[in-house]
């Protein structure tokens, strides 16, 4: 069976978003415990690339990627053999929603309404704002599992752009494809 063209791309992002999805797990594991702890920093800038010179360069890579792109704030992370992630519980939750909403995209090949994938964003963003506007601070818990919901939306969604990028209207499509 030829998998289409579309599908090849998509599954060469799934194994990227999976990969790091694991190394942002296995990093934590693979370190002393209690290593790596107050994290805290800001998105968009290297905070911690001195505090980790002494971590080994797999695991130190998975780290300043995290440095770079969350603010690793640590009551808002999680911790794995008493190392912090080095990313917090919402964008480990976008992440793996992510690569869940593509999966199930690449699986089932069905295009959903954008006003339902829309709709997935909304706890998320209720949470965020509540937070934001009033004294209200989510547990790591309910941070996972909206970003993880809104992640599915996203990870379906891009499955859905990449299948219309590819989608060549002089071709006619192959059976049981949508």
């Amino acid at each position: 069976m030829k998998v289409p063209f579309a599908k090849r791309h998509m599954l060469v992002i799934e194994l990227i978003l999976l990969s790091v999805l694991l190394a942002i797990w296995i990093a934590p594991l693979t370190l002393p415990s209690g290593s790596i702890g107050g994290l805290d920093g800001s998105i968009g800038s290297l905070d911690h690339g001195e505090d980790l010179s002494d971590v080994p360069w797999p695991q130190r890579a998975v780290y300043l990627l995290g440095d770079i792109n969350c603010h690793q704030q640590a009551d808002r992370s999680f911790e794995v053999n008493g190392n912090q992630l080095p990313f917090c519980a919402r964008d480990v939750g976008l992440l793996t929603g992510a690569v869940i909403g593509l999966a199930a995209f690449v699986l089932l090949g069905r295009r959903a309404p954008w006003g339902w994938l829309l709709v997935l964003l909304v706890p998320m963003a209720v949470d965020g704002v509540v937070q934001a506007v009033t004294d209200y601070e989510s547990g790591n818990a309910l941070r996972f599992i909206t970003g993880a919901i809104a992640g599915l939306a996203a990870g379906y969604g891009a499955g859905m752009l990449i299948g219309n990028f590819f989608d060549r209207p002089d071709e006619p499509k192959e059976s049981g494809q949508q």
